[in-house]
C-alpha cells in the first residue's frame, strides 16, 4: 500500500512529542509530522515500518475542536508555528502531556514534577528572525519572509506574524520594497544565480539594540551606502538600530553562514542583560531566542540549586556562558565547555564585562575535554544540544560523582534516554520542571535536578 504513494484522509487520534500525529486507516498505524489532535487530513502514505506506516501531511480539511485561536493571516501557509491556533493554555496543557507521556513510557516514575511555567510573552516574545528572499509563485515578485509549509523553494509574505517583534516587521517590508524597487534578484537554490539570500535581525529586548544582517553571494553588488541609508531612514522603531552587516554567503546549503563579513554601520553586536548581567551578542552567537523566557529558564536553575553546597560547579555544553555567568555569584568556582570555538570567546568577553573572576571557560569536545579537570565539583550542569549527551562521554560525567546533576534539555526525548543512564548509575530525581520557551511551536524545555543516593 505505501509504495504506490496512495493518498488518503484520516483523522488524527492523538499527537505525540515532538509535534507527530497519529492515525487509523484500515486497521494500520499511521505515523506524521504536524496536525493537532482531533483535525481530519490529507496525507501521503510513505515507508512502511514495523507496527506503522510513515505518511507526510499534505493538507487540512477539517478544524481540530481545540482550535478556538485563529488570530494569525498566516496560519494556513506559514510553516513556523505548529500550534498557532491553539489557546494558550491548551498549548501548554498538550506540551504537558507529551512530555510526561514520554517519561511514562519508559516507566520513570518519582518525578517530583513542579509544573509547567508559561513564557512570560506569548506574542512578540522572538528577540531573532531569519527571513528568507524568494517568491510566492514562480517568476512572481520579490518576497522576503519564511518558508512556506512543507515546500522548500516557496517563501511566504508574513505580514500577520504575531510571534516576532513588531520592530522585525517594519524593518522586513522596508527591505523588501527597497530591493523590488532596484529590481535585485534572489537566490534561486535551483540554479544557484541570483544575490538576495536572507535577512536576519537581532534585538535585546532590555535593551532594544537592534543588529541587522543582510545575507548575499558575491554574484552581484549592493550598495553598502544606500542600503544603510534606506535602513536609517525608517520610521516607528521601538528599538535603535546599532549595527548594520553584510555576510557574503556562496555555499551552496540554505544556512546562513559568513565567508565574508562586512560592517556597513554602527558595530558588530547587541547587548542584552539578564538577571543584573550584561551579554554581548555578536551575528552568529547561538543565544536563547526568547529572552524573557531565557530568564525565566535560569531562574529556575538557581532555584534549583539554592540549597545546595557548590564550591566547584562544572557547566558542561556551556554555550556562550549565560548559566555559569548566572551561576558565578553564587559559588566558588565555575568551569564552562564548550565546543563551538567562538561561543566560548564570546563567553570569555562577557565574564570580563561583568567583572568575574570565578569563571574559566574551555573551548573543545566535552568527551575529550573531561578527562582534563582537575577538580571535584560539587555539582554539574548538563545543557546539551538536541542530540543529548553523546554515548561516550555521559559514563565520563557521571564518574565525577558530584551530589548533584541538573539537565536542562530541549529535547525530551534524549533527555528520558540519558536519564535512565544516571539513574542506573545510582542517582535520582529530586525534582522537574518544564518552561514554555517556545510558544506557538511544539517544543518545550525541561530542567530535572538529579540526586546522588
Amino acid at each position: 500500500m505505501a509504495r504506490k504513494k496512495k493518498i488518503i484522509e484520516v483523522e488524527i487520534i492523538d499527537t505525540i512529542f515532538p509535534n507527530k500525529s497519529i492515525g487509523k486507516y484500515e486497521d494500520q498505524t499511521i505515523i506524521f509530522k504536524g496536525g493537532i489532535k482531533g483535525q481530519k487530513v490529507k496525507v501521503l502514505l510513505n515507508r512502511r515500518k514495523k507496527n506503522y506506516i510513515e505518511a507526510k501531511l499534505l493538507e487540512i480539511l477539517e478544524r481540530s475542536p481545540l482550535e478556538k485561536n485563529i488570530l494569525c493571516s498566516d496560519v494556513k501557509d506559514c510553516g513556523g508555528c505548529a500550534y498557532q491556533t491553539l489557546l494558550y493554555e491548551d498549548e501548554l496543557k498538550l506540551k504537558e502531556e507529551q512530555v510526561l507521556a514520554l517519561f511514562e513510557k519508559e516507566e520513570i516514575k518519582e518525578l517530583n514534577y513542579l509544573g509547567i511555567e508559561k513564557s512570560p510573552r506569548v506574542e512578540g516574545y522572538r528577540n531573532k528572525m531569519e527571513y528568507t528572499f524568494g517568491d510566492e509563485i514562480k517568476g512572481g515578485p520579490l518576497v522576503l519572509g519564511l518558508h512556506r509549509r512543507g515546500r522548500f523553494y516557496e517563501i511566504i509574505d508574513t505580514d500577520g506574524c504575531n510571534i516576532a517583534d513588531k520592530d522585525f516587521t517594519l524593518i522586513r517590508k522596508r527591505v523588501m520594497k527597497y530591493f523590488r524597487e532596484i529590481n535585485t534578484a534572489f537566490y534561486n537554490k535551483r540554479t544557484h544565480e541570483g544575490i538576495l539570500r536572507h535577512l536576519v535581525i537581532r534585538k535585546a529586548l532590555s535593551t532594544r539594540d537592534i543588529l541587522i544582517n543582510l545575507v548575499t553571494t558575491s554574484q552581484g553588488e549592493v550598495d553598502p551606502n544606500n542600503f544603510t541609508k534606506e535602513l536609517l531612514s525608517i520610521h516607528g522603531l521601538e528599538g535603535k538600530i546599532v549595527g548594520i552587516l553584510h555576510t557574503i554567503n556562496d555555499g551552496l546549503a540554505d544556512v546562513v553562514k559568513a565567508d565574508k563579513l562586512n560592517l556597513l554601520h554602527g558595530r558588530e553586536y547587541i547587548l542584552e542583560e539578564i538577571l543584573g548581567l550584561k551579554f554581548k551578542i555578536s551575528p552568529f552567537s547561538f543565544f536563547q531566542t526568547n529572552t524573557f523566557g531565557a530568564e525565566r529558564l535560569y531562574s529556575i536553575v538557581r532555584d534549583f540549586i539554592e540549597d545546595e553546597k557548590t564550591n566547584i560547579v562544572f557547566d558542561l555544553y556551556s554555550g556562550t556562558g549565560t548559566i555559569a555567568q548566572i551561576l558565578s555569584p553564587v559559588c566558588e568556582k565555575v568551569i564552562g565547555i564548550e565546543i563551538i570555538e567562538e561561543a566560548v570567546e564570546m563567553a570569555i568577553e562577557n565574564a570580563k564585562l561583568n567583572g568575574l573572576h570565578n569563571v574559566d571557560f574551555i573551548s573543545g569536545d566535552v568527551f575529550e575535554e573531561v578527562d582534563k579537570l582537575k577538580e571535584k565539583p560539587d555539582l554539574i550542569i548538563i545543557d546539551p544540544p538536541r542530540d543529548g549527551i553523546h554515548p561516550k562521554a555521559i559514563n565520563k560525567i557521571i564518574n565525577f560523582a558530584p551530589q548533584t546533576f541538573i539537565y536542562v534539555s530541549c529535547n525530551p526525548i534524549t533527555l528520558v534516554r540519558d536519564l535512565k543512564i544516571f539513574m542506573d548509575k545510582g542517582y535520582k530525581i529530586d525534582k522537574m520542571k518544564l518552561m514554555d520557551m517556545f510558544p506557538r511551536t511544539p517544543h518545550c524545555e525541561v530542567i530535572v535536578k538529579l540526586e546522588r543516593q
